[in-house]
C-alpha cells in the first residue's frame, strides 16, 4: 500500500482542523453566525494578488473568487471594498490575511515588574492594527513547564483573539526533558527559547543549550536563541557603571552588536553540531545578520527574525537628556543608523523572514525603576499595534518590498514556520477568516494618547505614513472598524501548534549522509593491547 504523501497528509489535517474549529465555536451548518461577503477588493496572498470577492461563513473562508452570489437575508452583511475604501483616483482596498506576531510578551513578570499589556489589552492594541493572531511566551515557574503553562492559561482568559505558545527554557533537568515531550505531544507547542543572556536569571550555558537542541530534535520542536554574549554583557554593564555611566545610554554601550553577532555565531554553529533547525529573535544588528546569512547560503537551516524597532529606529533615542523618553527604548538593543537599513535588506532579500515585534511594555513609572542605574530600567518596547502600518510605510511604499512579499514577512512565513498553514497567513478557501482591509492610500498617526496599549510612551511616537488598515477581521467577526473595537473579553481562542514544521523536511536524510561520510569505525585486524 503507497504511503500518502506529506501534502495530504497536510491537506487532510487541515480539512479535519476547519471541521473542528467550527465544532470549538458552536458553529455548523447553519449556523448562528452572520456571514460576510468582500466585495470588490483585492485580495493579496503571499504567492499572488488577484481581484476576487470574499465569502466568510461560520468563521471560515467559505469562498474565494469573482462576482460570488451568495443567499440573502440578515444574515449576510456585505462589504464593498472597492466602494467603501477608495477615495477618487485611489486603488481599490486591499485584502490580505491577518497579521501573525511571532514575538509577544504580555503579562509577563520581569526585571521586578509586570508588563503594562494583558492579554485583553495587548491583543486589543493588536486588532487594532490589523494582527490577528501572535505567539506569546511561557516562562517556567520554578523551573516547572506545566505550571508555566498553567500560569499562562489563566492569564489568557480575558483573550479576545487567536494566539499561541512558545515555551522558555530556563533550567535542565530530566524532569524539564521529561516536559517538553508533554508540551509537544499534548499541548500544542512546537517551539522552546533559550536565553544566551540576562546572566544570572535567564541565561543558560552552552552544555545546557547543547542538550536543549537535541532534545529539541527529538521532537521536531524549533529552537529558538536569543543570542547575546550574556557574560561579556554583565562586563559590559559593570564597565559602565565603573566608568560613572548610569543612564539609559548605557545600555546600548554595554552590549556592542559584535557580541550579538559573537553569541549568535556560537548559536548556529552548536546547532548545526546537532542538526537541527535553529530560529534567532530579535536580529538587531548586521554582525547578527551577516552570521545569518553565512549560514543559509553553507545550506544550513537558520530562521532570523528581525523586530520592528531594529528595522526603523536607531540608538541616538538612548542619549535624549529627558529620562522617560530615552528609557523608553531600552530593549533589545537597538542600534547606530546603518544597521537598520542592512537589516531591511537582507529582509527584503529573503536573509531575514519575518517580523515579529517583542512587544513587551512598560509605563514611564515602571521604566524609572532604573533611573539611577540603567540595568534596572525594564527591558521592553510597544509594537504590536504599530507593526503592520510600520512595515508598509517603511517597506512597501518605498518599494523596498512588494505587496506579496508584505504578506509573507507579516502573516504567511509565521504560519508556514511554526506549521499553522494554510490555517493561518493566507485567504483560501477553508482557512480561518482572518483579513484586513488596508487602504494603501490611507494615512495614519502614531501616538500613545491614541493608541491601545495601556503604556503611556510610544517609541513611535510621532510617526505618520501611509497604508491604513481600516477593518480587521477575526475568525469571521469584524472587531475593528471604523476606528472603534467590537470585542469582548474572553473570546479569544488557544491555537496548537503542530511540531514536524516544513523546517525539519529532510533532516533525517541529512543526518544519514553525515552517518555515511564518517568512513568509521575502521576495520582493523589486530585488536589494540
Amino acid at each position: 500500500m503507497a504511503t500518502p504523501s506529506r501534502a495530504l497528509l497536510l491537506l487532510l489535517a487541515f480539512a479535519v482542523a476547519a471541521h473542528e474549529r467550527c465544532a470549538a465555536q458552536g458553529l455548523g451548518a447553519g449556523g448562528g453566525a452572520t456571514s460576510i461577503l468582500i466585495k470588490g477588493g483585492t485580495v493579496v496572498n503571499a504567492d499572488r494578488e488577484e481581484k476576487a470577492d470574499v465569502y466568510i461563513k461560520d468563521g471560515i473562508i467559505d469562498a474565494v473568487g469573482p462576482n460570488i452570489k451568495v443567499p440573502g437575508g440578515n444574515k449576510v452583511r456585505v462589504i464593498n471594498a472597492t466602494g467603501k475604501y477608495v477615495m477618487p483616483g485611489d486603488l481599490p482596498g486591499n485584502l490580505f490575511p491577518g497579521g501573525i506576531d511571532p514575538h509577544t510578551h504580555f503579562a509577563f513578570e520581569f526585571m521586578g515588574t509586570v508588563t503594562i499589556d494583558d492579554f485583553y489589552s495587548g491583543q486589543a492594541a493588536a486588532l487594532a492594527g490589523g494582527t490577528t493572531m501572535h505567539i506569546d511566551f511561557v516562562i517556567p515557574v520554578n523551573g516547572s513547564l506545566a505550571a508555566g503553562l498553567e500560569s499562562y492559561k489563566k492569564k489568557a482568559a480575558n483573550a479576545v483573539m487567536d494566539y499561541g505558545f512558545h515555551v522558555a527554557i530556563t533550567s535542565w533537568n530530566d524532569q524539564v526533558a521529561r516536559e517538553m515531550e508533554v508540551m509537544v505531544k499534548k499541548n500544542g507547542i512546537n517551539s522552546f527559547k533559550f536565553f544566551m543572556a540576562y546572566k544570572g536569571s535567564l541565561m543558560l550555558t552552552d552544555d545546557i543549550l547543547l542538550q536543549g537542541l537535541k532534545k529539541c530534535k527529538s521532537l521536531g520542536a524549533l529552537a529558538m536563541v536569543h543570542a547575546e554574549n550574556g557574560d561579556a554583557v554583565a562586563e559590559g554593564q559593570q564597565r559602565m557603571i565603573d566608568f560613572g555611566i548610569t543612564g539609559p545610554e548605557g545600555h546600548a554601550l554595554s552590549r556592542p552588536p559584535y557580541l550579538e553577532g559573537e553569541a549568535t555565531s556560537r548559536a548556529i554553529r552548536l546547532a548545526k553540531f546537532i542538526n537541527t533547525p535553529l530560529y534567532i529573535v530579535h536580529v538587531m544588528s548586521t554582525d547578527a545578520m551577516e552570521e545569518i546569512a553565512k549560514a543559509k547560503r553553507e545550506g544550513q537551516r537558520v530562521i532570523g527574525e528581525p523586530v520592528v524597532s531594529g528595522l526603523v529606529l536607531n540608538e541616538s533615542w538612548l542619549w535624549d537628556p529627558d529620562f522617560t523618553v530615552a528609557s523608553k527604548y531600552v530593549s533589545p538593543p537597538i542600534r547606530e543608523a546603518g544597521h537598520g537599513k542592512a537589516l531591511q535588506a537582507a529582509l527584503s532579500s529573503g536573509i531575514l523572514q519575518l517580523v515579529g515585534t517583542d512587544h513587551c511594555a512598560f509605563n514611564s513609572t515602571q521604566k524609572a525603576l532604573g533611573c539611577n542605574d540603567f540595568r534596572k530600567i525594564p527591558n521592553g518596547v510597544n509594537g504590536v499595534e504599530e507593526r503592520m502600518h510600520i512595515i508598509w510605510d517603511s517597506m512597501v511604499e518605498t518599494g523596498k518590498i512588494s505587496v506579496t512579499d508584505y504578506v509573507k514577512v507579516t502573516s504567511t512565513e509565521g504560519a508556514k514556520i511554526f506549521n499553522i498553514y494554510p490555517q493561518k497567513g493566507a485567504i483560501l478557501e477553508g482557512s480561518d477568516a482572518d483579513i484586513i482591509i488596508l487602504n494603501p492610500k490611507g494615512r495614519f498617526a502614531i501616538s500613545a494618547r491614541t493608541d491601545h496599549s495601556r503604556s503611556n510612551t510610544n517609541v513611535y511616537e510621532g510617526w505618520k505614513g501611509k497604508g491604513l488598515v481600516e477593518v480587521t477581521i477575526s475568525r469571521g467577526r469584524v472587531v475593528w472598524e471604523d476606528g472603534k473595537l467590537n470585542i469582548t473579553a474572553g473570546t479569544g481562542r488557544y491555537v496548537k501548534l503542530p511540531p514536524l514544521g516544513y523546517v525539519f523536511d529532510g533532516i533525517e536524510k541529512s543526518d544519514a549522509a553525515y552517518r555515511a561520510s564518517l568512513r568509521a569505525p575502521v576495520q582493523r585486524g589486530k585488536v589494540c593491547g
